[in-house]
């Protein structure tokens, strides 16, 4: 009989959580005081009158408690967006036959649970004694570890570790300089808020009295509660804080009191740093971001002696646990060389067009920096206009082609779209000197050439993704200079323009670390993926870093296949020269709304000439890119703009197909204002997908249509089967 701990979540609740890094909503809400004086046994009330009349600031406890199932491999809190759909089973690849399997879409068999251990033999029991001598591990309920298993992991540990350590000192030894001690720039924004700080003293007491009357209500509540009474929280964790959804973080005082001790403490220097008055914008920003980061580290939940599931589970196994974890670091380590590159999910269950990005399709064109493939249809017409999508090469294309049920290509054929989309390079050294303009010509530029040769259409509908969504409005402008019409429509999913309002990712961009990343980038010729992958897991790090780092080194699990995390652990690489402009130019001085600030390929660009329909979607609870400076397009462009406002985050926001009746849409009449609120405050809410939306207005720019066109039929001659070859490079290759 398998085991049932007190808690958990099942693998698709983990997955959905973890979903949620990607662009999750802002979580919880301030306490809310207390309405009336809780029930006390009168024993118990009688001893802490005196204490009932210290002040107390009190908050509603949770909601409702967690019903018991089995525990997964995965509290995956990823990456890349909120309410991602939950995970599926996810079967081994297959091989590819005429026509793609669709590995995805076919059901796995249940996993194996984990086979059920034995329970001790209960001895019979000696007539109790006056004086019971002390019970054993195995009395008390503990099991003791296997000494072979903790003799091999040991010795697995130590071999292992020596080449980890000889690893790490030889990348070290070649690296040019000594180390940085702060990176990130961090010291003088916190010397600067502790300066401002220590001139309103008056504040600072003010705020440390009210800390610590808070901290003795919350020892008289423990007490009362030990003595057999009830209490109200002091404080309560943000709804939707998945790091105590542990029942032992209500029900038992201890573990309750080191709860609300981390959230007062939480509180107590969060409202600290907000206090700091006269900072800088910028520096305030940082300030508040690495407080965060800080307390994130500093959660109970991520050490082993205070959070009630480890230890639980440490008692079951016999400890078992933490030598599996100790493996699943090292194995970590090891595919970092050295660096900590923590595995968020189960990658040998993935392969790239096999079970993943399998909408079949050809590659028709490829230069040295993109793959052109083209979709088969599944119509008998198409629209008349091809449809050109442009992905970020931040990220890989096949976010848009993850699995056929919530593929945005797959759908957009199945409209009668004969779809196009560039699938970019994974760069080396030998790209270090690709620009923004080499980007601009031979993306948007090399792909309208080659989808006229191949369909004989000149005009196409023009997709951009994110940072492919600024290449789209940076090519548009350079077009408008030179009277160019080939893009009869443009769309742009979370893409940013006026980078003024950049959002958390402004934190990484000062002179400071541009210069650090700048020095890398030279030595190199490009950017690491896993540097840049960092960096956006910082910006939801309870998700995407320290839920991994109790499941897989504290309760040794093994983590669990899902599509998106892959997607979002497969990073790419970015060229020196590229990435240097698109930080500088457009993050650090803003200057791609500023007409004629930037040239590209000798045009001086104008984002004001764009007289191109747009589409401009945005997702409200987008981490990367802010809805209200998506929102600026439409005070920018000249043309007519529709504005759609989805719900969720960065990818899921996106990636919602209509078929999964999730996530609503705002959509405005008449003008845009120039205020996004106010554009929000008159904007009608609408049930699930935008997707429709999209349809309904692309096709009202043009409703002809043609015969639908088959890869490789035309002029341009199909050169390997989707999804080519470039995605398939990793960055670690």
């Amino acid at each position: 009989m398998s085991r049932k701990p007190q808690t958990g979540r099942t693998p698709p609740e983990l997955a959905k959580a973890g979903a949620a890094a990607l662009g999750g909503p802002a979580e919880g809400s301030p306490p809310a005081p207390r309405k009336g004086k809780p029930a006390v046994n009168p024993a118990v009330e009688k001893d802490f009158a005196a204490a009932d009349q210290a002040p107390m600031v009190l908050a509603h406890p949770p909601g409702g408690t967690v019903p018991a199932v089995e525990p997964d491999a995965a509290r995956i809190a990823m990456a890349v967006a909120d309410g991602a759909p939950a995970p599926e089973p996810v079967s081994a690849p297959q091989p590819r036959a005429a026509e793609p399997p669709h590995a995805a879409e076919a059901p796995e068999p249940a996993r194996a649970a984990e086979p059920a251990r034995p329970a001790p033999e209960e001895a019979p029991q000696a007539p109790r004694a006056a004086a019971q001598p002390p019970s054993t591990p195995a009395e008390a309920g503990f099991r003791l570890p296997d000494p072979a298993l903790v003799s091999r992991t040991m010795a697995d540990v130590a071999e292992r570790g020596q080449r980890i350590v000889a690893e790490f000192l030889r990348r070290q030894g070649g690296a040019e300089g000594p180390p940085n001690p702060d990176p990130l720039n961090i010291g003088s924004a916190f010397l600067d808020m502790t300066t401002r700080l220590m001139t309103n003293p008056a504040r600072l007491m003010q705020a440390q009295i009210g800390f610590w009357q808070d901290y003795l209500t919350l020892w008289q509540n423990t007490a009362r509660r030990m003595l057999g009474g009830a209490a109200e929280p002091v404080i309560a964790e943000r709804k939707g804080d998945k790091r105590f959804k542990d029942d032992a973080w209500r029900e038992n005082e201890v573990f309750d009191f080191i709860k609300q001790s981390y959230l007062l403490s939480s509180r107590y220097v969060t409202n600290l740093v907000h206090g700091a008055e006269g900072l800088e914008p910028k520096a305030a920003q940082k300030v508040d971001f690495y407080t965060r980061q800080f307390v994130d580290a500093m959660s109970p939940t991520n050490f082993w002696l205070t959070n009630p599931e480890v230890l639980r589970k440490t008692a079951e196994t016999g400890g078992e646990n933490l030598l599996k974890g100790l493996s699943n670091l090292l194995s970590d380590l090891e595919r970092g060389k050295g660096k900590l590159r923590i595995n968020m999910t189960d990658e040998s269950k993935f392969s790239i067009g096999e079970n993943i990005a399998v909408t079949p399709g050809k590659v028709v064109y490829r230069n040295a920096l993109m793959e052109l493939i083209q979709y088969s249809p599944t119509t008998e017409t198409v629209l008349k206009r091809p449809l050109l999508i442009l992905p970020p090469w931040i990220n890989k294309f096949y976010i848009l082609d993850l699995r056929p049920k919530n593929s945005f290509v797959r759908w957009a054929v199945s409209q009668g779209h004969t779809v196009f989309i560039c699938s970019w390079v994974n760069p080396d050294e030998s790209l270090a000197e690709m620009g923004f303009d080499d980007y601009m010509r031979l993306g948007p530029y090399a792909a309208l050439e080659a989808i006229e040769k191949a369909t004989g259409e000149r005009q196409v509908n023009a997709i951009g993704y994110c940072l492919g969504g600024t290449l789209l409005a940076s090519t548009l402008a350079h077009m408008a200079q030179k009277g160019d019409d080939r893009v009869a429509s443009a769309t742009f999913f979370t893409t940013m323009l006026d980078f003024e309002e950049a959002g958390e990712l402004g934190v990484f961009i000062d002179e400071e670390q541009l210069q650090a990343i700048e020095a890398k980038m030279n030595q190199r010729g490009y950017l690491e993926g896993a540097e840049m992958a960092d960096t956006f897991n910082m910006l939801r790090a309870n998700d995407l870093i320290w839920s991994f780092v109790v499941q897989n080194y504290m309760l040794g699990q093994e983590p669990f296949p899902f599509d998106l995390l892959f997607w979002n652990g497969d990073s790419t690489r970015m060229p020196a020269r590229m990435h240097s402009f698109y930080l500088r130019r457009m993050y650090q001085q803003n200057d791609l709304v500023k007409p004629g600030a930037i040239e590209l390929d000798g045009v001086a660009l104008d984002l004001r000439e764009i007289r191109t329909p747009s589409y401009v979607l945005a997702t409200r609870e987008d981490h990367i890119a802010p809805w209200k400076s998506s929102y600026r397009a439409t005070q920018i462009f000249s043309g007519p703009v529709r504005f759609v406002l989805a719900a969720s985050g960065h990818i899921a926001g996106v990636v919602n197909p209509p078929e999964s009746g999730k996530y609503s849409h705002w959509v405005g009449t008449g003008p845009a204002p120039e205020s996004p609120a106010e554009w929000f405050e008159h904007a009608t809410e609408f049930a699930g997908s935008w997707w429709p939306d999209w349809q309904r207005w692309i096709t009202a720019q043009d409703r002809s249509m043609a015969p639908a066109r088959q890869p490789g039929a035309g002029a341009l001659p199909a050169l390997e089967d989707a999804p080519g070859s470039y995605v398939k490079v990793m960055a670690g290759d």
